[in-house]
């Protein structure tokens, strides 16, 4: 090969080896990076903080980096919000797919909380990176403050499905029993969401640090327990 034709042949493998983010948009390069900051955390957990970690799992120089995002914080808070909105959106889709009642719904919000790829031990190292930044971090607070409202309004939402159907009146009720239903107290629904929301959290993480402490099955139906004793208070039972 002559010396004009090496120079081709180096030339086109440099091009071959340029990273993907080439041709893609900026909001695609910008997604890139956030994948590229979730999965060095879920690798290294808080060393995959580093800028260099970073750059090398994206496989994008630290300049590129900077030219998407001003400082590593704005960066880490965005890997938060979609981290957090993923995790919404997901449980989101679930409900939709549910059968058209209250029931159904609730069982399908529970049922995605505990399988993939919310229940995966990779995560944890990721939500145990974000927890610890909340503290110091206002960016993090604002996006935990976003996301996790549209989480609870997903969850007072079905609560307040399933408590009105426990309390509507039933033609088959006994009449002391409809009576009783009435003068239930009602519960409140704000508590009863963060209520919920502790109990699910609470199962996992204990389901990340112990697998094989209890089946995924068996944390929906604590769940559906802790529902429907909330429902019976509800109704009067």
């Amino acid at each position: 090969m002559n010396g004009r034709g090496a120079s081709v042949a180096r030339a086109s493998r440099g091009r071959a080896r340029r990273p993907r983010f080439e041709r893609q948009l900026p909001q695609q390069r910008r997604q890139a990076l956030i994948d590229a900051t979730i999965e060095s955390l879920k690798r290294y957990g808080h060393a995959g903080l580093s800028i260099r970690t970073i750059s090398a799992q994206a496989g994008v120089s630290v300049g590129l980096i900077n030219h998407h995002f001003p400082n590593k914080n704005q960066l880490i808070a965005a890997a938060y919000r979609h981290f957090n909105s993923e995790l919404v959106g997901g449980l989101q889709a679930a409900v939709a797919r549910a059968a058209d009642s209250p029931r159904a719904r609730m069982r399908a919000f529970l049922e995605a909380s505990f399988c993939p790829p919310n229940l995966d031990q990779d995560a944890l190292a990721v939500w145990v990176v974000f927890w610890g930044l909340y503290r110091h971090s206002r960016l993090i607070q604002r996006v935990q403050r976003d996301t996790y409202r549209g989480y609870v309004r997903l969850l007072r939402g079905m609560l307040a499905e399933l408590l009105a159907q426990a309390r509507a009146p039933h033609s088959r009720r006994p009449r002391g029993a409809a009576r009783a239903a009435r003068g239930a107290a009602r519960p409140d629904l704000r508590l009863a969401a963060i209520g919920l929301t502790a109990l699910l959290d609470g199962l996992w993480l204990e389901w990340c640090l112990e697998p094989g402490a209890f089946r995924p099955a068996e944390a929906v139906a604590l769940c559906e327990a802790w529902v429907e004793d909330l429902c019976r208070r509800a109704s009067g039972s």
